[in-house]
């Protein structure tokens, strides 16, 4: 049993977002395929009685960013500041969020606390919403086809503000115990990346919820060594690994499975840890109100966040 670690530091929660809120659709990081993916992003806040309000810069393309740095700050300045807007929903992930970190004011998510929706890429921003002492929620993209499961928890978490996690059956417990502590971190490449930089995300007293796509293993060990030896693993609390989706464990170098790395980095930290919780590129996904209480029972395989 590991004790329980709690942050002396209580996020503020953004206002819910009930049917009939603004929620702005940008896109921070990488390009939409074509309209049709925005005209899906409308459709699904539309079914979640939300009335979308699409960024101006929302269909554009730069090589690889929606647009120039200075277009895409400028939409997210605009969410961020525009009181009319109550939330902000992020139309995918790709790259490119990490080069707006500077632009960003945490006094004015201070100020005026909006929901943030997003993942992978949306990680960087997510790293700003903690520096501000905001809960921010990892979960779909405006652009995702929604699940009944990833919908049902999009609702409890955003909407009703109520425990969006639960039991995770397929799960694996990795190091045994029982912790509470506040919820932190996002997309392994994106949380590496940050290391060494003023928006690095610490897990001092939290549970680093982790994912991935698209990974050799030995990237991930890399990546994984690299944040513990920055020290944003001191004082964690608990580990849970989502899915690491497309990642091969094995190579011409010989094999290692992820459950070997995070096993590692559980027995050397001696913290709960568990692993294939519906967090990540899938199908199925959690919502997880970064910033929010949570218990995670690794030998029980659940997640219960408290609200």
């Amino acid at each position: 049993m590991t004790a329980a670690s709690v942050s002396s530091l209580v996020p503020t929660e953004p206002p819910r977002l009930a049917p009939g809120a603004r929620v702005a659709l940008i896109a921070p990081a990488g390009p939409l395929a074509d309209v049709a993916e925005l005209v899906l992003a409308q459709e699904n806040a539309r079914s979640l009685g939300w009335d979308p309000v699409v960024g101006n810069h929302a269909l554009a393309r730069d090589a690889y960013f929606a647009g120039s740095d200075a277009n895409r700050a400028h939409d997210l300045h605009w969410a961020i500041t525009d009181p009319s807007i109550d939330g902000i929903w992020c139309l995918r992930g790709g790259y490119g969020a990490t080069r707006l970190l500077h632009t960003i004011d945490p006094a004015a998510l201070r100020a005026h606390p909006k929901t943030l929706l997003g993942y992978s890429d949306i990680t960087s921003l997510h790293a700003i919403w903690k520096r501000a002492g905001v809960v921010s929620y990892h979960g779909p993209t405006a652009r995702a086809e929604l699940s009944a499961f990833s919908r049902a928890s999009l609702v409890q978490a955003v909407q009703h503000q109520t425990d969006s996690a639960g039991a995770a059956p397929d799960a694996v417990c990795v190091f045994p115990g029982r912790v509470t502590a506040r919820l932190a971190g996002g997309n392994l490449a994106l949380l590496s990346a940050m290391a060494g930089t003023p928006w690095a995300v610490s897990f001092d007293g939290a549970i680093a919820v982790l994912e991935d796509v698209h990974e050799a293993m030995y990237r991930v060990d890399r990546m994984l060594v690299q944040l513990r030896q920055s020290g944003a693993f001191d004082g964690c609390a608990g580990i849970m690994f989502g899915h690491c989706t497309n990642c091969p464990e094995s190579g011409d170098d010989g094999m290692r499975t992820l459950h070997d790395l995070v096993r590692e980095l559980a027995e050397t930290l001696r913290i709960p840890a568990l692993m294939g919780v519906p967090v990540g590129h899938i199908p199925d996904q959690w919502t997880l109100p970064f910033g929010a209480l949570a218990t995670l029972d690794a030998d029980g395989h659940s997640l219960t966040i408290h609200r």
